[in-house]
């Protein structure tokens, strides 16, 4: 009765779709259903902080997501909100419960070996082996975003300083540093597109009709690159570079104040995220290593 008002009130009320609907419906009648299971003579007016929590506990030792559980706390939030306006309830018992904290997702990469790999794989030859070899090494060695590498124009790239000027987010400009095979393969590209390019194009990287190529483009690119050469990741693609840059890079000793910097982020707790990523990689290495870390 008081859930079928509630979802009537959405709807009358706030407007809400029915998917939303249908989806606070789902979440309370879970909610009831586990009262009744703890106490037949429960119901939703009963419901203290004590046993939301212990609804919560239910949920996570069931292996309901984090970000799952927390959405359905907002949809009990929003319940009882509604439940002390209509004079039914005296307080919220979800007042006072925070969502549970979701687990950081650790992010994507390619390993250096498979890296390595790819890069002295057989791209071809022309310009466009010669382009897309370069596309995938600039992401690999500078870490850049795809709309960073995509609105590169030649003058942004200092061969006697042997460095990148990219714009970032929020329109912040950063300088990254090149090296290694980076520099050959900046002037044996360059050469090649000042036969393919359009005069007037400022952009450096360009398709084959000489306009400056597209992010989508750059996207399937990668992809491709990737899969020919069996890359097993969950995921291909440009995003995944930069993760392997920054985890390259911290896996050889970097300091993590220079990888924010490089990577362009605004928070050291952005970058902090691969150095989670660091300390699985070393646990694993020292499990697989030691004679007393085997796993029992």
């Amino acid at each position: 009765m008081f859930i079928d008002s509630f979802i009537g009130y959405l709807k009358a009320e706030r407007g809400y779709s029915a998917c939303t609907l249908k989806a606070y419906g789902t979440d309370l009648r879970s909610f009831e259903e586990y009262l009744q299971g703890v106490d037949g003579s429960l119901s939703l007016l009963d419901a203290d902080d004590d046993l939301v929590r212990r609804w919560m506990s239910h949920l996570m030792d069931n292996e309901v997501a984090a970000s799952s559980v927390g959405r359905k706390l907002s949809s009990l939030r929003t319940f009882y909100s509604y439940l002390c306006n209509e004079g039914l309830v005296a307080s919220s018992p979800v007042q006072d419960i925070s969502s549970p904290k979701k687990g950081k997702r650790l992010p994507c990469f390619v390993k250096e070996q498979e890296m390595d790999k790819v890069l002295g794989g057989d791209f071809g030859e022309g310009f466009l082996a010669l382009r897309d070899r370069l596309v995938i090494m600039l992401f690999y060695v500078t870490g850049v975003r795809l709309a960073e590498l995509v609105g590169l124009d030649i003058s942004n790239v200092d061969m006697s300083g042997g460095a990148i000027r990219v714009r970032g987010k929020r329109d912040k400009e950063r300088v990254i540093p090149f090296a290694g095979e980076l520099p050959s393969l900046f002037l044996l590209y360059i050469k090649e597109r000042e036969r393919v390019a359009r005069d007037d194009e400022a952009a450096l990287f360009v398709s084959e009709k000489g306009v400056r190529i597209s992010r989508s483009a750059v996207y399937r690119l990668v992809q491709r690159v990737l899969s020919v050469n069996g890359v097993q990741i969950s995921k291909r693609s440009p995003h995944v570079l930069r993760h392997s840059f920054a985890t390259a890079m911290l896996n050889n000793g970097a300091d993590i104040g220079v990888v924010k910097e490089l990577l362009g982020h605004m928070q050291l707790a952005t970058t902090e995220v691969y150095t989670h990523m660091t300390f699985e990689e070393l646990k694993h290495f020292y499990k697989k290593a030691h004679p007393r870390a085997g796993n029992n």
